[in-house]
Order: structure tokens, then C-alpha cells, then sequence
């Protein structure tokens, strides 16, 4: 099997050694990254490499995902936002200005 990583954007990887990369020690943090960074041809090269379930619970428990993302994973998922970290993390902080 191909590795991912020849498949996806180097750029991603700013601040690990993307040549000595173990795909499967790595599996969150290339999910991570690839989910908020990547586009729809990553996500799914990405999908296809760890699986739906792997996929989804990495996201799941992501500390951190934009509205747009969180959005679309809840939606292509068929996930309530409210099961996501993200969002449950986010509504125990009082914001000002939340656009």
C-alpha cells in the first residue's frame, strides 16, 4: 500500500519529520491535520486509508475544529454537533464576540 503522506500536502506536517513518519503512530495526528487543513480529495484519501470509524472518533475528540468544519464532519457524519469536544468545550467558555 502507497503511503499516505505521498498523497497529502507536506505543508501539513510543518513541525514534524514528515520522511520519518509512522502512519499508524501518527494515525491522529495525520487525521488532525488532514480533517482541518486538507480537501475533499485528502479527506477522502484519508478516510479510505484509516476507515470511517477511526476517522470519526479521532474528530470526535478533536479539542479544536472551525464552525465550518465541525459543520460539515457533523453533517457528512450524520453526527449532532453537541457529540463533538470541540463543541462542548467550546460552549463551557464565556465569549464577547463570537461571529
Amino acid at each position: 500500500m502507497p503511503a499516505i503522506i505521498n498523497h497529502i500536502n507536506k505543508a501539513y506536517f510543518w513541525d514534524v519529520d514528515i520522511d520519518n513518519i509512522n502512519e499508524e503512530k501518527s494515525m491522529r495526528l495525520i487525521i488532525e491535520r488532514v480533517m482541518t487543513l486538507g480537501n475533499l480529495l485528502e479527506i477522502s484519501i484519508v478516510i479510505k486509508r484509516y476507515g470511517v470509524e477511526n476517522v470519526k472518533n479521532t474528530i470526535l475528540n478533536l479539542s479544536w475544529l472551525d464552525k465550518k468544519n465541525l459543520r460539515y464532519f457533523s453533517l457528512i457524519f450524520g453526527l449532532p454537533i453537541v457529540k463533538f469536544k470541540c463543541y462542548t468545550q467550546k460552549q463551557l467558555k464565556e465569549t464577547h464576540w463570537d461571529c
